[in-house]
Protein backbone atom coordinates (compact mmCIF):
# COMPACT_ATOMS: atom_id res chain seq x y z
CA UNK A 1 0.00 0.00 0.00
CA UNK A 2 0.81 3.41 -0.69
CA UNK A 3 1.79 5.90 2.07
CA UNK A 4 -0.75 8.36 2.96
CA UNK A 5 1.97 11.02 2.50
CA UNK A 6 2.98 9.77 -0.64
CA UNK A 7 -0.48 9.19 -2.10
CA UNK A 8 -0.67 13.07 -0.97
CA UNK A 9 2.27 14.64 -1.56
CA UNK A 10 1.70 13.45 -5.75
CA UNK A 11 -1.76 14.94 -5.66
CA UNK A 12 -0.40 18.34 -4.53
CA UNK A 13 2.82 18.32 -6.95
CA UNK A 14 0.61 17.32 -10.08
CA UNK A 15 -2.20 19.92 -8.94
CA UNK A 16 -2.87 22.27 -11.99
CA UNK A 17 -5.90 24.26 -10.66
CA UNK A 18 -8.60 25.29 -12.54
CA UNK A 19 -10.27 28.63 -12.87
CA UNK A 20 -12.80 27.79 -10.13
CA UNK A 21 -9.88 26.94 -7.83
CA UNK A 22 -7.89 30.43 -9.10
CA UNK A 23 -10.89 32.27 -8.06
CA UNK A 24 -11.77 30.68 -4.92
CA UNK A 25 -8.03 31.31 -4.09
CA UNK A 26 -8.33 34.63 -5.12
CA UNK A 27 -11.07 35.17 -2.70
CA UNK A 28 -9.20 33.52 -0.29
CA UNK A 29 -6.15 36.06 -0.27
CA UNK A 30 -8.51 39.26 -0.24
CA UNK A 31 -10.47 37.82 2.97
CA UNK A 32 -7.42 36.39 4.86
CA UNK A 33 -4.69 39.51 4.26
CA UNK A 34 -8.15 41.74 5.26
CA UNK A 35 -8.83 40.29 8.32
CA UNK A 36 -5.50 39.63 9.34
CA UNK A 37 -4.89 43.86 9.15
CA UNK A 38 -7.81 44.05 11.03
CA UNK A 39 -5.96 42.60 13.84
CA UNK A 40 -2.98 44.48 13.59
CA UNK A 41 -3.36 46.32 16.60
CA UNK A 42 -4.41 43.38 18.29
CA UNK A 43 -2.49 42.18 21.90
CA UNK A 44 -1.83 38.25 20.60
CA UNK A 45 -0.91 40.25 17.21
CA UNK A 46 1.59 42.11 19.28
CA UNK A 47 2.61 39.12 21.37
CA UNK A 48 3.26 37.18 17.98
CA UNK A 49 5.62 40.09 16.50
CA UNK A 50 8.81 37.68 17.15
CA UNK A 51 7.34 34.58 15.17
CA UNK A 52 8.67 33.92 11.81
CA UNK A 53 6.48 35.68 8.97
CA UNK A 54 4.24 32.94 8.65
CA UNK A 55 3.72 31.79 12.12
CA UNK A 56 3.08 35.67 12.38
CA UNK A 57 0.33 36.60 9.89
CA UNK A 58 -0.87 33.75 10.93
CA UNK A 59 -2.05 34.61 14.45
CA UNK A 60 -3.10 37.99 12.89
CA UNK A 61 -5.51 36.09 10.36
CA UNK A 62 -6.96 33.90 13.12
CA UNK A 63 -6.84 36.08 16.28
CA UNK A 64 -10.36 38.01 15.41
CA UNK A 65 -11.86 34.44 14.41
CA UNK A 66 -13.67 36.19 11.64
CA UNK A 67 -11.30 34.40 8.94
CA UNK A 68 -13.29 31.02 6.49
CA UNK A 69 -13.85 28.08 7.51
CA UNK A 70 -13.85 24.35 5.76
CA UNK A 71 -16.98 22.67 7.15
CA UNK A 72 -16.19 18.75 6.32
CA UNK A 73 -13.35 19.45 8.34
CA UNK A 74 -14.18 21.97 10.70
CA UNK A 75 -10.80 23.42 10.29
CA UNK A 76 -9.93 26.84 9.18
CA UNK A 77 -8.01 26.44 6.28
CA UNK A 78 -6.86 30.27 4.66
CA UNK A 79 -6.09 31.63 8.19
CA UNK A 80 -2.77 28.95 7.65
CA UNK A 81 -2.46 28.15 4.49
CA UNK A 82 -2.47 31.94 2.91
CA UNK A 83 0.49 32.72 5.20
CA UNK A 84 2.50 29.59 4.56
CA UNK A 85 1.60 30.39 0.78
CA UNK A 86 3.08 33.83 1.07
CA UNK A 87 5.83 33.17 3.67
CA UNK A 88 6.95 30.83 0.45
CA UNK A 89 6.07 32.49 -2.44
CA UNK A 90 3.82 29.70 -3.11
CA UNK A 91 1.70 31.65 -4.71
CA UNK A 92 -1.99 30.43 -5.76
CA UNK A 93 -0.62 26.91 -6.65
CA UNK A 94 0.89 27.02 -2.98
CA UNK A 95 -2.08 28.20 -1.25
CA UNK A 96 -4.40 25.41 -2.89
CA UNK A 97 -1.92 22.34 -2.28
CA UNK A 98 -1.54 23.40 1.27
CA UNK A 99 -5.25 23.65 1.63
CA UNK A 100 -6.36 20.55 -0.79
CA UNK A 101 -4.03 18.34 1.62
CA UNK A 102 -5.56 20.01 4.94
CA UNK A 103 -8.94 19.83 3.93
CA UNK A 104 -8.90 15.89 3.06
CA UNK A 105 -6.69 15.06 6.04
CA UNK A 106 -9.31 17.40 8.30
CA UNK A 107 -12.42 15.43 6.87
CA UNK A 108 -10.52 12.00 7.02
CA UNK A 109 -10.13 12.92 10.83
CA UNK A 110 -14.09 13.64 10.82
CA UNK A 111 -15.93 14.54 13.28
CA UNK A 112 -15.08 12.17 16.08
CA UNK A 113 -11.64 14.09 16.37
CA UNK A 114 -13.14 17.30 16.45
CA UNK A 115 -15.88 16.40 19.04
CA UNK A 116 -12.75 14.65 20.99
CA UNK A 117 -11.59 18.31 21.52
CA UNK A 118 -8.56 18.09 18.92
CA UNK A 119 -8.48 22.09 17.34
CA UNK A 120 -8.66 20.22 14.34
CA UNK A 121 -7.24 23.89 12.34
CA UNK A 122 -4.23 22.81 14.01
CA UNK A 123 -3.68 18.86 13.47
CA UNK A 124 -4.57 19.55 10.18
CA UNK A 125 -2.87 22.33 9.59
CA UNK A 126 0.66 21.24 9.63
CA UNK A 127 1.06 19.04 7.43
CA UNK A 128 -0.97 20.41 5.26
CA UNK A 129 1.26 23.48 5.46
CA UNK A 130 4.39 21.25 5.21
CA UNK A 131 2.63 20.06 1.65
CA UNK A 132 2.28 23.77 0.69
CA UNK A 133 5.42 24.81 1.56
CA UNK A 134 7.16 22.28 0.25
CA UNK A 135 5.32 22.70 -3.50
CA UNK A 136 6.38 26.54 -3.39
CA UNK A 137 10.12 25.24 -2.81
CA UNK A 138 10.06 23.36 -5.78
CA UNK A 139 10.46 19.78 -4.09
CA UNK A 140 9.55 16.79 -5.52
CA UNK A 141 6.95 13.98 -4.41
CA UNK A 142 8.85 12.02 -2.07
CA UNK A 143 10.23 15.11 -0.57
CA UNK A 144 6.88 16.32 -0.25
CA UNK A 145 5.95 13.23 1.91
CA UNK A 146 9.11 13.62 3.94
CA UNK A 147 7.63 17.55 4.64
CA UNK A 148 4.69 16.01 5.67
CA UNK A 149 6.09 12.82 7.84
CA UNK A 150 8.15 15.96 9.49
CA UNK A 151 5.43 18.00 10.43
CA UNK A 152 3.45 15.53 11.93
CA UNK A 153 5.14 16.71 15.73
CA UNK A 154 3.72 20.09 15.14
CA UNK A 155 0.55 18.48 14.14
CA UNK A 156 -1.06 19.23 17.70
CA UNK A 157 -4.17 22.06 19.35
CA UNK A 158 -6.95 21.69 21.61
CA UNK A 159 -9.96 23.19 22.01
CA UNK A 160 -9.38 24.09 25.40
CA UNK A 161 -7.33 26.75 24.18
CA UNK A 162 -10.79 28.51 22.14
CA UNK A 163 -11.70 31.74 23.87
CA UNK A 164 -7.72 32.96 25.05
CA UNK A 165 -4.49 33.81 23.53
CA UNK A 166 -3.21 30.09 22.64
CA UNK A 167 -6.47 29.31 19.90
CA UNK A 168 -4.67 31.71 17.46
CA UNK A 169 -1.19 31.02 18.87
CA UNK A 170 -1.22 27.85 18.22
CA UNK A 171 -2.54 28.04 14.78
CA UNK A 172 0.36 30.04 14.15
CA UNK A 173 2.78 27.28 15.59
CA UNK A 174 1.50 25.21 13.38
CA UNK A 175 2.43 27.26 10.34
CA UNK A 176 5.60 27.46 11.77
CA UNK A 177 5.67 23.81 11.90
CA UNK A 178 4.83 22.90 8.52
CA UNK A 179 7.47 25.23 6.69
CA UNK A 180 9.66 24.13 9.00
CA UNK A 181 9.32 20.81 8.20
CA UNK A 182 9.97 21.77 4.09
CA UNK A 183 12.80 23.65 4.52
CA UNK A 184 14.22 20.41 6.56
CA UNK A 185 13.28 18.25 3.73
CA UNK A 186 14.75 20.27 1.39
CA UNK A 187 18.25 20.25 3.00
CA UNK A 188 17.68 16.04 3.18
CA UNK A 189 15.93 15.31 6.08
CA UNK A 190 14.35 12.34 5.85
CA UNK A 191 11.40 10.61 7.48
CA UNK A 192 9.02 7.39 7.62
CA UNK A 193 6.26 8.30 5.15
CA UNK A 194 3.67 6.22 7.34
CA UNK A 195 3.88 8.33 10.16
CA UNK A 196 1.38 9.99 9.12
CA UNK A 197 -1.06 7.21 8.78
CA UNK A 198 -0.02 5.97 12.13
CA UNK A 199 -0.71 9.14 13.58
CA UNK A 200 -3.98 9.69 12.17
CA UNK A 201 -5.18 6.49 13.62
CA UNK A 202 -4.04 7.71 16.88
CA UNK A 203 -6.09 10.75 17.11
CA UNK A 204 -9.18 9.03 15.98
CA UNK A 205 -9.20 9.62 12.12
CA UNK A 206 -9.08 7.03 9.08
CA UNK A 207 -6.35 6.77 6.37
CA UNK A 208 -8.21 5.45 4.18
CA UNK A 209 -10.96 8.16 3.75
CA UNK A 210 -8.60 10.20 2.33
CA UNK A 211 -10.45 11.05 -0.71
CA UNK A 212 -8.43 13.09 -3.52
CA UNK A 213 -11.06 13.23 -5.95
CA UNK A 214 -12.56 16.34 -6.22
CA UNK A 215 -11.73 19.90 -6.34
CA UNK A 216 -9.00 21.38 -5.06
CA UNK A 217 -10.72 22.10 -2.31
CA UNK A 218 -13.98 20.27 -1.75
CA UNK A 219 -16.89 21.75 -0.73
CA UNK A 220 -15.36 25.15 -0.63
CA UNK A 221 -15.22 27.23 1.92
CA UNK A 222 -17.61 29.09 4.58
CA UNK A 223 -17.07 32.83 5.13
CA UNK A 224 -17.79 34.79 8.08
CA UNK A 225 -20.45 37.43 8.40
CA UNK A 226 -19.56 37.71 12.23
CA UNK A 227 -16.57 38.06 13.46
CA UNK A 228 -16.88 35.07 15.95
CA UNK A 229 -16.60 31.06 16.02
CA UNK A 230 -18.92 29.75 13.29
CA UNK A 231 -20.65 27.89 15.43
CA UNK A 232 -22.33 31.45 16.10
CA UNK A 233 -23.05 32.90 12.71
CA UNK A 234 -26.48 30.82 12.80
CA UNK A 235 -27.32 31.75 15.72
CA UNK A 236 -26.59 35.22 15.32
CA UNK A 237 -27.94 35.30 11.37
CA UNK A 238 -31.20 33.95 12.66
CA UNK A 239 -31.92 36.40 15.42
CA UNK A 240 -30.61 39.46 14.08
CA UNK A 241 -33.43 38.94 11.84
CA UNK A 242 -35.53 39.35 14.97
CA UNK A 243 -33.98 42.21 16.15
CA UNK A 244 -35.36 44.97 13.79
CA UNK A 245 -37.95 47.14 16.33
CA UNK A 246 -37.58 44.56 18.97
CA UNK A 247 -37.04 46.79 22.46
CA UNK A 248 -34.44 44.15 24.39
CA UNK A 249 -35.65 45.73 27.45
CA UNK A 250 -38.95 43.87 26.50
CA UNK A 251 -37.44 40.18 26.58
CA UNK A 252 -38.29 37.67 29.10
CA UNK A 253 -36.93 34.58 27.48
CA UNK A 254 -34.68 33.29 24.32
CA UNK A 255 -35.09 29.57 23.47
CA UNK A 256 -32.51 27.95 20.95
CA UNK A 257 -32.99 24.82 19.80
CA UNK A 258 -29.67 22.92 17.73
CA UNK A 259 -28.37 19.59 17.53
CA UNK A 260 -25.78 19.09 20.01
CA UNK A 261 -22.85 18.91 17.45
CA UNK A 262 -23.77 22.75 16.43
CA UNK A 263 -22.36 24.15 19.64
CA UNK A 264 -19.37 21.87 20.40
CA UNK A 265 -17.08 24.65 20.63
CA UNK A 266 -19.38 27.35 22.52
CA UNK A 267 -17.51 26.22 25.66
CA UNK A 268 -17.89 29.47 27.79
CA UNK A 269 -21.44 30.28 29.21
CA UNK A 270 -20.42 33.63 31.57
CA UNK A 271 -17.71 34.99 29.41
CA UNK A 272 -15.77 37.60 30.85
CA UNK A 273 -13.52 38.85 28.06
CA UNK A 274 -14.23 39.84 24.18
CA UNK A 275 -12.14 36.22 23.40
CA UNK A 276 -14.39 34.36 25.17
CA UNK A 277 -17.33 36.03 23.67
CA UNK A 278 -16.48 34.54 20.67
CA UNK A 279 -17.24 31.00 22.06
CA UNK A 280 -20.39 32.09 23.78
CA UNK A 281 -23.97 31.13 22.24
CA UNK A 282 -25.32 32.77 25.14
CA UNK A 283 -23.14 35.91 24.86
CA UNK A 284 -24.21 35.91 20.82
CA UNK A 285 -27.81 35.78 21.45
CA UNK A 286 -27.64 39.08 23.10
CA UNK A 287 -24.94 40.51 20.88
CA UNK A 288 -27.61 39.96 18.09
CA UNK A 289 -30.78 41.44 19.69
CA UNK A 290 -28.31 44.47 20.88
CA UNK A 291 -26.61 45.03 18.01
CA UNK A 292 -28.03 43.84 15.41
CA UNK A 293 -25.28 43.24 12.86
CA UNK A 294 -22.55 42.51 15.62
CA UNK A 295 -19.01 43.52 14.61
CA UNK A 296 -15.92 43.73 15.84
CA UNK A 297 -17.04 46.51 18.74
CA UNK A 298 -19.61 43.51 20.15
CA UNK A 299 -16.86 41.42 20.73
CA UNK A 300 -14.81 43.75 23.21
CA UNK A 301 -13.95 42.87 26.80
CA UNK A 302 -16.50 46.11 27.56
CA UNK A 303 -19.01 44.71 25.31
CA UNK A 304 -19.10 41.19 26.53
CA UNK A 305 -19.33 42.74 30.09
CA UNK A 306 -22.70 45.62 29.34
CA UNK A 307 -25.62 45.28 31.59
CA UNK A 308 -27.92 45.09 29.25
CA UNK A 309 -25.78 41.66 27.42
CA UNK A 310 -25.52 39.83 30.43
CA UNK A 311 -29.37 40.24 31.63
CA UNK A 312 -29.93 38.71 27.97
CA UNK A 313 -27.53 35.92 28.04
CA UNK A 314 -28.68 34.58 31.42
CA UNK A 315 -31.92 34.26 29.76
CA UNK A 316 -30.73 31.82 27.01
CA UNK A 317 -32.51 28.84 27.02
CA UNK A 318 -30.41 26.03 25.06
CA UNK A 319 -32.29 23.02 24.27
CA UNK A 320 -30.20 20.58 22.31
CA UNK A 321 -30.67 17.45 20.48
CA UNK A 322 -28.93 14.16 20.40
CA UNK A 323 -25.92 13.84 17.57
CA UNK A 324 -24.51 15.52 15.22
CA UNK A 325 -22.03 15.63 12.96
CA UNK A 326 -21.12 18.80 11.94
CA UNK A 327 -21.49 22.56 12.74
CA UNK A 328 -24.76 23.24 10.17
CA UNK A 329 -26.18 20.06 10.91
CA UNK A 330 -29.78 20.35 11.30
CA UNK A 331 -31.29 23.35 11.65
CA UNK A 332 -31.67 26.22 14.60
CA UNK A 333 -35.41 27.35 15.71
CA UNK A 334 -34.88 30.41 18.01
CA UNK A 335 -37.82 32.02 19.76
CA UNK A 336 -37.75 35.46 21.57
CA UNK A 337 -40.73 35.63 24.43
CA UNK A 338 -41.15 39.18 24.84
CA UNK A 339 -43.83 41.12 27.52
CA UNK A 340 -46.74 40.79 24.91
CA UNK A 341 -45.42 38.45 21.92
CA UNK A 342 -43.20 34.80 21.08
CA UNK A 343 -41.11 36.13 17.56
CA UNK A 344 -39.85 32.46 16.12
CA UNK A 345 -37.12 31.70 13.47
CA UNK A 346 -36.11 29.19 12.18
CA UNK A 347 -32.47 28.53 9.88
CA UNK A 348 -29.86 26.24 8.28
CA UNK A 349 -27.30 28.21 6.10
CA UNK A 350 -26.80 31.63 7.65
CA UNK A 351 -25.11 33.97 5.36
CA UNK A 352 -21.54 33.43 3.85
CA UNK A 353 -22.08 29.30 4.29
CA UNK A 354 -21.04 27.34 0.80
CA UNK A 355 -24.77 26.67 0.15
CA UNK A 356 -25.43 30.42 0.82
CA UNK A 357 -22.42 32.16 -0.98
CA UNK A 358 -22.18 35.81 0.52
CA UNK A 359 -23.05 38.40 -1.94
CA UNK A 360 -20.95 40.64 -3.65
CA UNK A 361 -21.82 43.54 -1.35
CA UNK A 362 -21.59 41.28 1.42
CA UNK A 363 -17.94 40.55 0.89
CA UNK A 364 -17.25 43.86 -0.21
CA UNK A 365 -18.58 45.32 3.33
CA UNK A 366 -16.30 43.26 5.34
CA UNK A 367 -13.54 44.08 3.62
CA UNK A 368 -14.05 47.34 3.54
CA UNK A 369 -14.76 46.89 7.36
CA UNK A 370 -12.11 45.70 7.98
CA UNK A 371 -9.60 48.08 6.91
CA UNK A 372 -11.51 51.37 7.62
CA UNK A 373 -9.45 53.92 8.31
CA UNK A 374 -6.35 52.36 6.63
CA UNK A 375 -4.55 53.34 3.49
CA UNK A 376 -5.64 49.72 1.87
CA UNK A 377 -7.48 48.77 -0.83
CA UNK A 378 -8.46 44.71 -0.71
CA UNK A 379 -9.77 44.33 -4.39
CA UNK A 380 -6.22 45.55 -5.60
CA UNK A 381 -4.07 42.82 -3.51
CA UNK A 382 -2.34 40.16 -5.63
CA UNK A 383 -0.75 36.73 -5.00
CA UNK A 384 2.40 39.06 -5.08
CA UNK A 385 1.89 41.82 -3.38
CA UNK A 386 0.14 40.79 0.15
CA UNK A 387 2.95 39.43 1.72
CA UNK A 388 4.21 43.82 1.72
CA UNK A 389 0.58 43.85 2.34
CA UNK A 390 0.32 42.15 5.67
CA UNK A 391 4.17 43.01 6.93
CA UNK A 392 3.28 46.57 6.24
CA UNK A 393 0.72 46.95 8.29
CA UNK A 394 1.99 44.52 10.66
CA UNK A 395 4.68 45.93 11.94
CA UNK A 396 2.76 49.95 12.27
CA UNK A 397 0.52 47.84 14.77
CA UNK A 398 -2.80 49.24 12.76
CA UNK A 399 -5.68 50.40 15.27
CA UNK A 400 -7.43 47.38 16.47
Amino acid sequence: MTALALALAEWAHDLRPDPADLELADRSLRDTVAVAVAASGHPVTRLAAGLPDGARWAVAAHVLDFDDLHMESTAHISALCVPAALATGGGARGYLAAAGVMARLGTALGWPHYSAGWHATCTAGAPGCAAGAAVALGLDPGQIATAIALAIPGAGGVQRAFGTDAKSLQAGFAVDAGIRAAALAAAGARADWSALDAWMSLVGGDPGAVDLAGPAIPGGLAIKIYPCCYALQRPISALAGLAGGLDPGSVRRIVLRTPEATVAPLIHHRPETGLQGKFSVEYAAAAALLDRHPGFASFTDDAVRRPAARRLAGLVETELTPGGSWLLDGELAAEVHTDGEVLQVKQQFPPGAPQRPPAAGELHAKLSDCVAGLDADPSSWTWDGAAQVLARFLATGGRR
